[in-house]
């Protein structure tokens, strides 16, 4: 393994380790079903502790990229080609509820009253000033800067659009795309999607779900040339795509010409110690809109959302849509800007990711205890 880790670099060691067998389990240096080194073996040729390769390795199984297997090893199972003969889920019913609001209070008031007083003594009357159409410079400043540093998402703020939440952004993404007349949505999916689609006099094709995503034959079948897509705990589902069907999701997209609306409302609160691989951070085709909510991070009736869009379609939405008035007042996004430049809206996700990693350790630890008592 000739891999360099940099002991000065500000990346820990062991997401240094991760990107490097990542790539070369993607480059098909350890091709599928080739077995890895053993962990020592990986920890000596690299200069790091056992401790280290099992953060990564820990990291490559929760992505999808490598199995586990009990006395054998570590085995690739990322393949390229592999997406066919998955079954649909028609026998599973999804249970019939609400998206739940994220619980008021969890984000810590105090927090967020004494940043919004923060804002106004610092800006002033400035606050009454309407907003650029887009969103305000110094929110989708942040927001580059919080999305390179926590998703390894790197766009410019010209990229970003800011909005009252998700619903309105798809009613731009409708208008944006209207030429084509047809949207594949996955089934089932957040149902105000598809309203809202059709409400802007899109067509929508609804494409039964696999346990690892929308399924490969629902996707040959379709003629849309728009795919929108929840890759993360998917509602009601409860689905999460791997990384080959993401690899195949952006495969589809470019063999058609096609885009890819990126919804990841939940991505940020994953159990897992790194966040979530956006498609928009893997994709070198510039043909996937991501689309995301602070309402689920942050409070309910916090209704800001944003999308980024590839900078290809920057000039034909200036053209088509620029004219619309951004929908937030300046006030809220400039408290928001403040919560993400501070670093209390990532120490805020960090707590809620703990939390929620306690509570499933929790619930593993009760299974294991119950079949003790067996």
């Amino acid at each position: 393994m000739n891999y360099h880790i940099d002991t000065r670099s500000s990346v820990p060691a062991y997401m240094q380790l991760y990107k490097f067998i990542k790539q070369d389990i993607l480059s098909e240096v350890y091709p599928y079903g080739s077995r890895l080194p053993s962990k020592r073996t990986i920890a000596e040729e690299t200069g790091v502790s056992v401790v280290t390769v099992e953060h990564a390795i820990a990291l490559l199984s929760e992505e999808g990229y490598i199995e586990t297997r009990q006395r054998s090893g570590c085995f690739v199972i990322y393949n390229k080609s592999d997406f066919h003969g998955t079954p649909l889920l028609k026998s599973i019913t999804f249970p019939e509820i609400q998206p739940q609001s994220s619980s008021v209070g969890d984000f810590p008031f105090s927090v967020f009253a004494k940043t919004m007083r923060k804002v106004l003594n610092h800006y002033g009357n400035r606050i009454f000033v309407k907003s650029p159409n887009s969103g305000c410079d110094e929110l989708r400043t942040e927001i580059c800067l919080y999305l390179a540093r926590s998703r390894g998402i790197f766009v410019k703020p010209s990229q970003i659009i800011v909005g009252s939440g998700a619903e309105y952004l798809y009613g731009l993404i409708a208008q944006l795309f209207r030429d084509r007349k047809k949207f594949a949505l996955e089934q089932p999916s957040y149902d105000k999607i598809r309203k809202v689609y059709e409400a802007m006099g899109i067509q929508c094709d609804m494409l039964s779900m696999t346990q690892d995503g929308i399924a490969s034959k629902e996707l040959e079948r379709t003629d849309a040339t728009v795919l929108h897509v929840t890759p993360f705990n998917s509602f009601p589902s409860g689905v999460t795509a791997g990384i080959s069907k993401k690899h195949e999701y952006l495969r589809w997209a470019k063999q058609r010409d096609g885009f890819i609306i990126e919804d990841n409302y939940d991505s940020e609160l994953t159990v897992s110690k790194k966040p979530e691989d956006p498609l928009f951070s893997i994709t070198t085709d510039s043909n996937v809109v991501y689309v995301n909510t602070f309402s689920k991070t942050i409070a309910p009736s916090m209704r800001i959302g944003y999308m980024i869009l590839p900078e290809k379609l920057l000039e034909d939405f200036q053209r088509r849509l620029g004219f619309y008035s951004c929908t937030v007042p300046v006030f809220e996004q400039l408290v928001l800007a403040e919560l993400l430049r501070n670093g209390d809206f990532e120490r805020h996700i960090n707590r809620v990711r703990r939390k929620k990693r306690k509570a499933v350790n929790a619930v593993g630890n009760d299974g294991l205890n119950n079949e003790k008592s067996f």
